[in-house]
């Protein structure tokens, strides 16, 4: 007769506490915020409710509150007024940028928290695209220079992590040259490794209205058929120099962080994306999930496949359930 019985190991909520294997905290979020230009705005974003475009006055305190839930770790997203658009995304390094004005003021009121920014072109281009267009192609070392003046720019602002989400090859390397000529050793790069073209970015293109203008990004982006192929695009970020690795979106691609934790020695993070956390808020509402539950099974299930940190906009509710 077999005498081994696991279920004696799920026999109560203090042995099942003790065994437990995977640990998700606060300390483990990055909570993605959208910062948009202007006084008294509180925008909710219609296809990813419970997250709003922020005017800085009233985002302020919305990441002390954050911070107050030992969540502290925040990537923020500028929404770009279209008329501030042009083809090589000049604004994005623009001396009058408002997001750039946002870093500084964050970093100077909040010193404690810690501000990562988004490397790409799609917010501030006419095009929508990651990078610069030219008939209809997307230009990858062209692309560099600008994505370099953009990086340098958040770095003087007061950004302790870049996050390079644009895929183009060879831009960790280009944009930790970069920064190390400019002094900005301690600021730390967190690529967009593995950036599938994902159909479930699309809320937050709502949000900041930066869908590309014609094609898609599939010339770019990684297929979503692809494993593999993450481990070269670890090993160009690893040689390059990047400080940590990430998995967008999580999801649909918990082999892929797995795969990355397994054989790379740095930080691996995940990008609980819009899409992703759209729909547990549309079937929440629905009466379809219990939302709590759903919501800590997803992000264990990302902790559990090797994700050091995660991104996602489940951040706030989260850590507002831990404290029950």
């Amino acid at each position: 007769m077999n005498t081994i019985r696991p279920r004696r190991n799920r026999k109560n909520s203090a042995i099942r506490q003790m065994v437990e294997e995977t640990h998700l905290g606060a300390q483990h979020l990055i909570y993605p915020l959208f910062l948009k230009d202007g006084k008294g705005i509180k925008d909710e974003v219609a296809s990813l409710p419970n997250n709003f475009r922020w005017s800085l006055d009233l985002l302020l305190p919305e990441i002390e509150a954050c911070l107050n839930l030992g969540i502290s770790t925040f990537d923020i997203f500028p929404a770009v007024d279209e008329a501030l658009k042009d083809q090589i995304a000049s604004y994005s390094y623009a001396s009058d940028n408002f997001y750039l004005n946002a870093i500084h003021q964050i970093k100077q009121r909040f010193p404690e928290a810690v501000i990562m920014t988004d490397v790409a072109m799609d917010p501030y281009s006419s095009d929508g695209h990651d990078g610069l267009v030219q008939d209809g192609r997307i230009l990858n070392d062209e692309t560099l220079p600008i994505l370099a003046k953009m990086t340098l720019a958040q770095a003087q602002a007061g950004a302790d992590i870049i996050g390079p989400s644009d895929m183009m090859d060879g831009r960790v390397g280009y944009l930790r040259q970069a920064l190390d000529d400019e002094g900005f050793t301690d600021v730390s790069i967190m690529s967009y490794t593995a950036k599938y073209a994902s159909a479930f970015y699309g809320p937050f293109r709502d949000a900041l209205n930066s869908a590309p203008k014609m094609g898609d990004k599939k010339t770019y982006q990684m297929n979503p058929a692809n494993k593999r192929e993450a481990l070269l695009e670890a090993q160009l970020d690893f040689e390059e120099g990047a400080d940590m690795l990430m998995v967008k979106p999580a999801l649909c691609y918990l082999d892929v962080i797995s795969l990355l934790k397994e054989n790379f020695p740095l930080p691996i993070t995940a990008y609980n994306v819009s899409g992703e956390c759209a729909m547990v808020y549309a079937a929440a509402q629905n009466g379809w999930l219990d939302y709590q539950r759903a919501v800590s099974e997803m992000l264990l299930s990302m902790r559990r496949a090797g994700a050091d940190g995660i991104l996602t906009y489940f951040a706030k509710d989260f850590a507002q359930f831990l404290r029950c």
